[in-house]
Order: structure tokens, then sequence, then C-alpha cells
């Protein structure tokens, strides 16, 4: 087994331009996967420092295994650790045949709320017949950055509450009884619908009413008003503050600022979204510098980046 220097980015299903992009140099492209490693002990990663969102998982410990026999490919992983999703991007069959020597993976969908694995999950895929990449140390606790909620197919009035749901497993506290939030653009409302189940307050504010059957849940109050126009002070203090609202990154790094300087939200949650088939990566480095903060792109997102910007203090944990 040998070590690499630098790191394997697995990009966002869909967006490997966008990952490519902002990657200065890269060794190699394995289906979605982009190898930034050498086996060169001197080899200096060129991505190292750099922020770098369209990715699922990042392979954090490249190795590449030479081998002889699956079993023999198999036992060298098991010897590291239980965990390993495979990543097939040549010799399909051979990779399957690792993969089903290994321990299995959980497949279920998950219901909301959980606590995020802490079991280490790594990653592999075949270069040739008998050379094997693989990484022990991986960013996502699941196989290859994906997994699924239990869907809850008659309560919500859309399927964007996963991507909310995501946010907050990530974000590692939960909104409940007792907080105050503002969902900013909530039609149709299925933002609120997830924070008013968690048992929060919830200030619903658009233009165009949320769904009737969300308007009625305990907690929950609708405020007709362009979110971007309503004023902090209006508001009042708010323990989150959440937007999946549509609009330019510009924009919504500008109104954010406006919340941000008034101190009256604890915790934001808010989707950046792209315009178009490009990516405005000086605005989202301008969300990612502010202090406390994190952009990733998460599983159930598409062509957009969720900030989150907490405060420390302690909140409820899922379970």
């Amino acid at each position: 087994m040998q070590s690499l220097k630098g790191a394997a980015y697995l990009a966002a299903r869909g967006f490997l331009d966008h990952l490519l992009g902002e990657l200065p140099e890269y060794y190699r492209v394995d289906e979605e996967l982009v190898g930034c490693w050498s086996a060169d002990r001197d080899f200096r990663d060129p991505v190292a420092g750099r922020n770098i969102y369209w990715t699922r998982n990042v392979w954090r410990e490249p190795f590449l295994l030479e081998f002889d026999s699956i079993s023999q490919a198999a036992k060298a992983l098991r010897s590291l650790q239980r965990n390993w999703a495979p990543y097939p991007t040549r010799l399909h069959r051979r990779t399957a045949l690792i993969a089903e020597a290994l321990p299995p993976l959980p497949a279920k969908p998950k219901a909301f709320p959980f606590d995020l694995p802490t079991a280490p999950m790594g990653g592999f895929t075949l270069l040739d017949e008998h050379l094997l990449l693989g990484s022990a140390a991986c960013s996502s606790p699941f196989p290859n950055g994906e997994f699924s909620f239990v869907e809850d197919r008659e309560g919500p009035p859309s399927r964007a509450y996963r991507k909310l749901w995501e946010a907050l497993l990530f974000a590692g506290k939960l909104p409940g009884p007792g907080d105050r939030c503002v969902d900013a653009g909530a039609c149709p409302g299925g933002w609120t619908w997830a924070l008013a189940r968690l048992g929060a307050d919830v200030l619903a504010i658009d233009r165009a009413p949320i769904e009737a059957s969300v308007a009625a849940m305990p907690g929950v109050r609708f405020m007709k008003h362009d979110a971007f126009t309503l004023k902090p002070e209006e508001v009042g203090a708010v323990d989150w503050f959440c937007s999946d609202v549509i609009c330019y990154p510009e924009a919504l790094y500008d109104w954010i600022g406006v919340w941000r300087e008034s101190g009256l939200a604890k915790n934001f949650i808010c989707t950046i979204k792209m315009q178009g088939a490009g990516f405005d990566k000086a605005t989202t480095d301008r969300f990612a510098a502010i202090p406390g903060s994190k952009v990733l792109h998460l599983w159930h997102n598409k062509r957009e980046l969720p900030w989150l910007n907490l405060r420390d203090d302690a909140g409820p944990k899922g379970g």
C-alpha cells in the first residue's frame, strides 16, 4: 500500500465542470472523481487552503493498493476499517465483487432527526485490474456522500424540506420548542413545515401565501410581505433565520448583511442559488469568509450551496 499526498474530490452529482473550475490543477479524472494527488513526497497540494464547494465527498488520505485477487483486496481494506463504499468508474463487476467481500453498508432511508454516523466511511475505486485507489478518511460519513430520508409524502407541500433537514444534520443542532424562526420567502411552505414539526414558532414571510395546511400548523404565522424589504426590527429577535428564496447570490449577501448587522438573528441557514449554468465563486467566498460560516454542497441540493452560520450556544440535538 502506497500513501499519496493530496486528495481526491468526488463532484456533486452533475457538477463536475463546476468542480474542475475550482481546482487549479489535477492529476486525473475518473467519472466524477477528480484526483489531486501524487506519490512524490515533495508534492505540494495545489488545493490546500482553498475552499472547494462542488463536491459531495473528499477522499482526504488517498492511497494506492496493488493486489492479485478479489479476496486480497478486500482483506487489505478490512484490515484498515469496517466501512468501505465502492465508487465504480471502470471494471464495475470486479469492483462489485470486492464490495461484496466487505461488510455490508446500511442502505435504508433514515428517519429525521438522527445523529450523523461517527464510524469512518472509506471509499475506493479501481484504476486497473490490479490497482485500487482508496481512502479510509473521507469528508462525508455517508457512502459516496449519498443517503435518503424516510420522506413524508402527505404533510409538506414540496420536497424542499429535505434540504433543510440535511443542513440541520450538518449544523449539529436543531430548532425546537421555545425557538423563534423566520422562513423568508416561504411559499409554498416546505421549510416552514419542517421547522414547525420540530416544535418551533415560525414566522413565514412571502408575497405569495403558503399552503393552508402549513399555515394552520401550531406555532405558524404567515406575513404577506416582500422578505427583502422587511426590516429586521419589524420582525424582532429570532433564533433561526432560514431562507430558500430564489435570488442572485450578491443580493442574498447584501440582504443577509442587514440582518447580521442588526444582531437580531442568532443562527442562519440559507441557500446560495446559482443563476443559469454559472457559479458565482466570488460571492460564495464572501459568504464562507464570514466568521463561523460553512458553505458546502449537500446531497439533497442541486444548483445551490447552503450557507450555515451558527452561534456556539447549545441547542437540541437529533437522536
